[in-house]
């Protein structure tokens, strides 16, 4: 079978290798599409190598068929299709009070051991969440990512009616708005390429530029003054921290969804004045999974437009090559058995 691995210096191979046997607990899944995560463009950039043990094959968002069952794995079959929620929390302590996604000890599968980028991948059955036959298997490798927005939406505690802005109109933060569209809430998101701004109106989002109006004041003629109920931060740069706190309202919910390595400033008078909420959210639940299933088999919300290209599997050199040279694209899946 062909696996592709990363070898440090936005170097990817090809390789052929022996197909194994599922281990007890196990199945191997035949997949069908694996999409290429900003994370794995760290990995690529040689942001992680220091965590990433090399050569690796890495990725974590796909769809596939059951291709074979390990010992004591029951209720799954040959030619299940289904999706991996990628955490092995089998470190789990009780210190960490029942949240096994953020448990200390996790580790994040295709991060920390082989992931999906392969024609066949072995997981643990625990990590399994199986779709409807009818299911776009396309479709069904956005679903972890659509989890990410899921997550986020229902740490917000955001309610039909409220307002919430997305900061940020790459991937996550088109999903997070329409999710949160979704549930009742009027959207706007926040946007400085103009390329995602035309992408976020394809979708159904009232999108704007910050840099070509003034963005408190938009959002405050969109709300009679209230400003906004929920500020979803997924830009993850100085600008967008500096605007979540003038543009969320009176006890507003900001909820930090971008991934801050190094301490940033923040105005934290205005949480003392207005008494704003920051909420941190990281991954996803099962009931996230379950949601982002649903959303996906009723097909009601334009996720294919989210989908900008699909390459082979053998082409992952140039198509992360391609991702650092076109940063307006959306989603790439990879083909893995193409």
């Amino acid at each position: 079978m062909k696996a592709t691995i990363y070898e440090g210096n936005k170097t990817f191979s090809v390789i052929e290798k022996e197909i194994e046997q599922p281990l007890k607990g196990e199945v191997r899944i035949k997949v069908a599409y694996s999409g290429v995560c900003g994370t794995d463009v760290h990995i690529y950039h040689g942001m992680m190598d220091k965590r990433v043990k090399m050569p690796l094959t890495i990725g974590h968002e796909m769809s596939g068929t059951i291709d074979a069952v390990g010992e004591d794995v029951s209720g799954y079959s040959v030619g299940d299709k289904v999706v991996v929620r990628p955490l092995d929390d089998r470190g789990v302590k009780p210190s960490d009070k029942g949240f096994n996604h953020i448990c200390e000890n996790l580790k994040f599968i295709g991060i920390d051991s082989p992931g999906s980028m392969q024609q066949y991948w072995n997981v643990p059955a625990f990590t399994l969440h199986k779709l409807k036959a009818e299911t776009d298997l396309k479709l069904a490798a956005l679903v972890e990512p659509l989890s990410v927005a899921v997550h986020d939406v229902r740490m917000s505690g955001l309610k039909p009616g409220e307002t919430a802005v997305v900061l940020g109109g790459g991937p996550i933060g088109l999903l997070v708005a329409m999710v949160a569209k979704e549930s009742g809430a009027q959207v706007i998101v926040s946007e400085v390429n103009e390329n995602r701004i035309a992408k976020a109106k394809e979708l159904g989002l009232n999108a704007v530029n910050p840099t070509k109006l003034d963005l408190v004041e938009y959002v405050k003629e969109q709300t009679e003054d209230r400003r906004a109920d929920v500020v979803f931060e997924v830009a993850g740069v100085q600008a967008a921290l500096d605007v979540m706190t003038e543009v969320a309202g009176i006890r507003g919910r900001i909820v930090m969804v971008a991934i801050h390595g190094q301490k940033k400033e923040i105005d934290l008078f205005k949480f003392f004045w207005k008494e704003l909420k920051l909420i941190g959210a990281r991954v996803y639940e099962k009931e996230d999974y379950d949601k982002a299933i649903a959303l996906v088999t009723a097909n009601e919300l334009p996720f294919s437009k989210m989908i900008t290209d699909i390459q082979p599997l053998t082409n992952i050199q140039n198509v992360f090559k391609s991702i650092d040279e076109n940063p307006d694209g959306m989603k790439v899946l990879m083909d893995c058995q193409g």
